[in-house]
């Protein structure tokens, strides 16, 4: 260590946090164990809830060693000379290493595993997530040394914020040269106003502290935590419940995982003929694959693929299925849980619905929902709003849990009404396609499978979704093409795919569709509304 330098640390925390605590604690500590210290704060841009980062200098030798002189010390970082950077969260971590913030030769970071979503991640109609793994390698490649670990789950099983977890694994690190008890005692703290308070979040800080700090300080431990971090293999799904044995005996074993994620979710969501509905239709994929592919060399993939996205597409939400989440218990424990609720504390949870006419309509037959909707549709032609009702329902009262627990039970009238026929047809004729395209060609059929992606939402994107869907099959699967080998049905396919996803707007998929000389989407009609302008004040 540069004695003549003070050691420099960036922390990086999202609002909420506790960042600004963390770098009060730390310049305590400093002051308390006679090192001179400086902390500033530099407002981020705001995204999720806020990016905020502190600036924390210590100068390494105590103040009783200077003889009277005073350390200078910088009012914000400079990139490539930092000391250190803690993080608690990982794409913040790369963005500041991408700042120029880390030195490869001379910066420790210390990085939390979680993320918290951006807008621009959100906003995407796939997957628009960061890749984690291109993270975690710039971290590795771009620090000297490096400790990642979730720090978001350690801060919820010790019952703290993640200020804590981060002061432990900065302690941990040994970046300061100050003893463990010193730490431990700024967390404490002495406030005395309130001790029964103040002791039981000292606890649970003092909790998070020591799992942060010996997470950090156990070589062996953190080395074998930051390979399973940054290896590629994914781990493997969880089985809620083994499969049926006639089921198991059924499918090869390469479907195993997925099917009983699938059969466990239909089986939770309708009832045991529903999963079976969902197993027969599976057995229609594997009997053509097993057909375009004896030997299984893919793996089954088509039919894994299908055992995922059928699942889905038939678990569809309504508000039988919205109210049957919102009671139940383990959703109530969840809550109590994230706002650390103690045995003796009144916990108050309101849901707000808006369901429209859709909803209403949808657990009707057919000849009234079709009322409702033209109804409806009738308004928005005239101008005005879709119909919604507003409701507020407090899920902690008798008669807010009640009324979600009745119309949890009405499960039974899914399957006679109209969206339950509509939702199976749809299912049919992409499953239909799924199987002539498998036979006709391993990888056709492998990419209208994947084309299930597209079924995803609620609402305007959901049926986008479906109707971007059954346009490609249509155009693309089925119709005759210009050049209709099925390879190059597959190729097209799959751009169709990727158009989609990565444009909700449709003018990539439209520009798609036509290169492979299928006809572009038609343009849906969309009502005029007049808006009445106020008069100007003179």
């Amino acid at each position: 260590m540069n004695r003549t330098q003070p050691i420099s640390l960036l922390v990086c925390a999202l609002g909420g946090e506790g960042g600004g605590v963390l770098t009060e604690w730390l310049v305590d500590i400093a002051r308390h164990a006679g090192y001179a210290a400086q902390s500033t704060s530099i407002p981020g841009v705001a995204q999720r809830t806020g990016a905020t980062t502190y600036y924390v200098e210590v100068f390494p030798v105590p103040l009783a060693q200077l003889g009277g002189r005073r350390p200078v010390f910088s009012l914000s970082p400079v990139p490539g000379t930092l000391d250190a950077i803690v993080s608690s969260e990982l794409l913040e971590t790369a963005r500041q290493i991408g700042n120029g913030m880390s030195g490869p030769q001379r910066t420790l970071v210390i990085t939390s595993s979680s993320r918290t979503l951006t807008t621009a991640e959100r906003m995407q109609p796939g997957d628009g997530r960061a890749d984690a793994q291109r993270l975690l390698d710039t971290v590795k490649s771009f620090s000297r040394e490096h400790h990642v670990f979730d720090m978001g789950t350690m801060a919820r099983e010790a019952g703290t914020v993640v200020s804590a977890v981060m002061l432990g694994a900065i302690a941990g690190s040994g970046l300061f040269p100050f003893p463990r008890k010193a730490y431990e005692a700024v967390v404490r703290g002495r406030d005395t106003a309130a001790p029964e308070q103040v002791d039981k979040m000292a606890a649970a800080s003092l909790r998070g502290f020591a799992r942060a700090f010996d997470a950090v300080s156990a070589p062996r431990a953190q080395a074998a935590l930051v390979t399973s971090l940054l290896s590629n293999q994914e781990p493997s799904a969880p089985v809620p419940q083994p499969l049926p044995p006639d089921v198991a005996q059924a499918f090869p074993l390469p479907v195993h995982a997925m099917l009983a994620l699938g059969h466990a979710r239909l089986l939770d969501y309708q009832d045991a003929g529903y999963a079976a509905l969902y197993v027969a239709r599976l057995q229609q994929v594997l009997a053509a694959e097993r057909a375009a592919d004896p030997a299984g060399a893919n793996g089954f993939a088509v039919t894994r693929e299908m055992a995922r996205w059928l699942a889905l597409w038939m678990a569809f939400d309504d508000i039988v299925r919205v109210a049957e989440l919102k009671s139940r218990a383990s959703r109530t424990l969840r809550v109590h849980t994230e706002v650390k609720a103690g045995a003796d504390d009144i916990v108050k949870v309101y849901d707000h619905f808006k369901p429209g006419a859709a909803e209403f309509a949808a657990l009707l037959p057919r000849a009234p929902a079709q009322r409702v909707t033209a109804w409806d549709r009738a308004r928005q032609a005239r101008g005005r709003a879709p119909w919604a009702l507003p409701l507020k329902v407090g899920s902690h009262s008798v008669f807010g849990m009640l009324s979600l627990r009745v119309l949890a039970s009405l499960r039974w009238l899914r399957k006679r009404g109209s969206r339950f026929a509509e939702e199976q047809a749809l299912i049919e004729r992409w499953l239909a396609a799924v199987v002539a395209g498998t036979r006709t060609d391993w990888r056709l059929g492998h990419e209208i499978a994947l084309c299930g992606r597209l079924i995803k939402g609620y609402g305007a994107t959901l049926e986008r979704g479906k109707a971007n869907l059954l346009h490609v099959i249509d155009h693309l699967a089925t119709a005759p093409l210009p050049d209709g080998a099925p390879t190059v049905r597959a190729t097209a396919i799959a751009a169709a795919r990727s158009a989609a996803l990565a444009d909700d707007a449709g003018i990539a998929l439209d520009a798609v569709l036509q290169r492979a000389g299928a006809p572009a989407r038609p343009v849906l009609a969309q009502p005029i509304r007049w808006m009445k302008r106020n008069p100007q004040p003179r």
